[in-house]
């Protein structure tokens, strides 16, 4: 009556009091995903608080959902290749088993076996392997994005709600259940490929669902039994040690799951497959196959039982022992660091070791040696996470075997330096935490600290390759050239990707999350593993120019994204602006990608099935392309207000271009005219003259439209005008030149690089000095003209 008198609203029954939790967390992921990849519209009539360039440009939002797309489609196809793969290997007296061939297994026949008979008791004790290990990802992947040394404040917060306790802790474990996004990736791939393999087709889908919402609060409740309970228990330190520990635990589980994956899967993993106790098949997880396999519906009523009682049971122990934990509240103590072997424990200064480091570098250190966990993860997970692909893929069954496959050897070096620096200069904003601002009030700029980190730690990612390469070279049999060479490659490559993975840190990190495992958007760590894998191929290959083309084109991309980093820098504790819109290298890069995609589509269009272009085809497609990447471009730089965009002409006279186009004109033809001297001389066997390619009517005039007119129109745009013109916001004038001519030389064929490079830099000089885009192509025309003649002179004296 009282409460009624003063308007007071009864707490609310347990079942919606659950239920409110959980739709309260929901919200907040999506109001978290909301306000990340959207902008509100400012409201009519608002008054302007401050002057800026707009808000922040998100796409992220299509790259999210597209990543999301891509991980569910990859974890399906993984799941289905395990389940064929060890249908295969593991069930000896199978038809798949006793019909491999040159290529391998025919898995359309495991498929088929699959369908028409039950799984086979070896198959069903290797499939409760995989499930056990993935319902332990799905528990230990949330807790190891999370600051266990943290006090839970949203746990605090919800005991001062008008519920009992029983019912915050089943409402706990609800709303960690529907929020849990690694575990439904985790477990809802495998169980539809074991449902639709069992002859359920389409009903598969529900039927995993089910059986993902059934193990999901299980996973939440050792999930909370651990980051709740041990908190209790356990103080500051133990806790950041236990947080290592969670961390490396999680690598190798992966791995045995990607390892059984791969169709050459090793024995080892198929041994551990096969040997799995039979008391697995009798956990949750194989239970749930179990039933799925069930024959009748007497068997499956019993398994459902014995699944709905071990669900029961356990759900019911878990929720007596937390509250058994919380019986004296939810905080341990008022001060869990203790003090005590303070002196022992404390990590010697770095500056004592008279290192030449600068103030920037001894502080990562102190904090590196400080911070367990994050000691742990850079220095000792990159070589869990390398050695679990070892052990479980089976490339390598020694060490002394890396001198007998040095480039298997240098991939694994590339590896672990690749995984450090992830692990390290890619969290080099997120690590500075809430205390981020105080980077832009020390007396130097925020990009030079920015660059004393990525040195450091390309520093440290580097020892691990140096000592890879060092066993290398001792268990040789021979030392070879080839080895010093992918030594030299995989060196080259960890500075590179340690200013990728400080760039890429920048866009990745937001400063202003609330929570701390919130502040790192995951797209860009898979985009900075996608890039380091296109580096591997200049390992692999054997053809020269295409290590050159690679690793040129990784330090392009480089300096590219550290351009727009340093751009964004000065806004990156401010939510609502963003850097004003300025012509940048990655520009360049990506308009050079578009325009060789639509020339190769245009050219496949025109092609009409034949097996080879013809030069008007690819004459027409390489116009095509560039038109349609300059309107493209332009519409964008104009759409955005995009200042430094380059100018054909700028004013009414063209010849002051002409005039500075001269010499750049005789340097680039006399040096192509040399170069093919000299080819002549060394009887180097030039390119086809005659072929399908050219031979058409009017081929000559065809090839001066392509050569004399289409290629300077549209290559001088992107070549000079993005690349060149970006670079040289950030480099000096003739480090400018250097890098944009060698980007241009590296996407042309490997007999013309070296005169191309000239041609580039006396184009970029030419752009330089006029700052037209007339002039660049004219040089580029007269270039062309030139070796076309030259070309086709010698064509008719042979």
């Amino acid at each position: 009556m009282m409460d009624a008198d003063r308007g007071l609203k009864a707490p609310p029954s347990p079942a919606r009091a659950v239920w409110l939790m959980t739709r309260m967390r929901l919200t907040r992921q999506f109001n978290q995903v909301g306000n990340a990849f959207s902008r509100k519209k400012k409201k009519a009539g608002a008054p302007v608080t401050r002057v800026a360039h707009g808000g922040k440009r998100n796409g992220m939002w299509i790259v999210s959902a597209v990543v999301a797309v891509l991980m569910l489609f990859v974890c399906l196809n993984m799941s289905r290749m395990a389940v064929l793969n060890m249908q295969c290997r593991l069930v000896d007296d199978g038809a798949c088993a006793q019909s491999v061939t040159r290529d391998g297994f025919d898995f359309d026949m495991a498929a088929s076996e699959l369908h028409a008979m039950p799984f086979d008791p070896s198959l069903m004790g290797g499939l409760s392997m995989v499930l056990t290990a993935l319902f332990a990802i799905s528990v230990l992947l949330p807790l190891a994005g999370k600051e266990l040394a943290k006090p839970d404040w949203d746990l605090e917060w919800l005991v001062t709600l008008p519920v009992e306790r029983s019912t915050l802790l089943w409402g706990r474990l609800l709303e960690r259940s529907a929020s849990n996004l690694s575990g439904i990736f985790a477990l809802f791939p495998p169980y539809l490929v074991i449902a639709w393999y069992s002859g359920l087709q389409w009903s598969a889908v529900p039927v995993a669902l089910l059986a993902t919402a059934l193990l999901l609060p299980l996973a939440a409740l050792l999930h909370t039994l651990i980051d709740t309970g041990v908190r209790l228990w356990l103080a500051a330190a133990q806790l950041r040690n236990l947080q290592a520990l969670l961390s490396l635990l999680n690598a190798p589980m992966l791995y045995l799951v990607f390892a059984l994956s791969m169709p050459a899967a090793s024995s080892f993993v198929m041994d551990l497959a096969r040997g799995f106790p039979a008391w697995g098949l009798w956990l949750p997880t194989g239970v749930l196959l179990q039933a799925i396999q069930a024959q009748g519906a007497q068997q499956f009523g019993v398994l459902a039982a014995l699944l709905a009682a071990q669900i029961g049971v356990l759900l019911w122990a878990g929720v007596a022992l937390l509250r058994w934990q919380l019986r004296n509240g939810v905080v341990g103590s008022g001060v869990r660091e203790s003090g005590r072997k303070a002196a022992i424990s404390a990590p010697a200064p770095v500056g004592k070791l008279h290192l030449p480091l600068s103030p920037v570098m001894r502080r990562e250190l102190r904090l590196l040696a400080r911070d367990r966990n994050f000691l742990v993860q850079t220095l000792v997970l990159p070589l869990i996470v390398v050695g679990s692909q070892l052990v479980f893929n089976g490339k390598l069954d020694t060490i002394s075997q890396f001198g007998e496959m040095p480039t298997v050897a240098a991939a694994i070096a590339f590896g672990i330096g690749v995984y450090v620096l992830m692990l390290s200069a890619f969290q080099t904003l997120n690590n500075e935490g809430n205390a981020l601002w105080l980077l832009y009030t020390v007396p130097d700029s925020v990009e030079n600290v920015l660059k004393q980190k990525a040195r450091l730690w390309g520093a440290l990612a580097m020892v691990y390759p140096l000592i890879v390469g060092a066993i290398t070279l001792a268990t040789a049999p021979q030392p070879t050239w080839q080895m010093l060479v992918l030594l030299l490659i995989v060196m080259a490559g960890i500075p590179i990707y340690s200013t990728i993975a400080v760039a890429l840190g920048v866009f990745a990190c937001d400063p202003t999350a609330i929570e701390v495992h919130k502040r790192i958007r995951p797209t860009y760590s898979y985009l900075f593993l996608l890039l380091a894998s296109f580096y591997t191929w200049s390992i692999y290959t054997s053809l020269w120019s295409q290590k050159v083309v690679i690793m040129v084109l990784s330090g392009a991309l480089a300096l590219a994204l550290w351009q727009k980093a340093r751009d964004a820098l000065p806004y990156s504790l401010d939510p609502g602006a963003s850097p004003p819109a300025r012509v940048s290298a990655s520009d360049g890069l990506i308009a050079a990608t578009g325009f060789f995609i639509v020339q190769a589509i245009v050219a496949l269009i025109l092609m009409r099935g034949k097996a080879q272009a013809t030069l008007p085809a690819l004459t027409i497609a390489f116009g095509i392309a560039g038109l349609l990447v300059y309107a493209l471009m332009r519409f964008i730089y104009w759409r955005a207000k995009t200042t430094g965009v380059p100018a054909i002409l700028r004013g009414a006279s063209w010849w002051p271009s002409v005039k500075v186009a001269l010499l750049p004109s005789a340097l680039a033809c006399a040096t192509a005219l040399a170069y093919l001297t000299a080819l002549r001389v060394l009887d180097v066997p030039l390119p086809a003259g005659q072929g399908p390619v050219d031979s058409v009517a009017h081929s000559q005039l065809w090839m001066v439209a392509l050569a004399v007119v289409a290629a300077p129109l549209c290559e001088e745009f992107i070549f000079r005008g993005l690349i060149y013109g970006g670079l040289r916001r950030s480099l000096p004038t003739w480090s400018a030149i250097m890098v944009s001519a060698a980007i241009f030389a590296v996407v042309q064929p490997p007999l013309s690089m070296l005169p191309v490079f000239v041609l580039g830099c006396c184009a970029a000089w030419t752009y330089e000095r006029s700052k037209t885009l007339l002039a660049p192509m004219l040089v580029h025309a007269v270039y062309n003209a030139a070796v076309l003649a030259a070309q086709w002179q010698l064509a008719a004296g042979n």
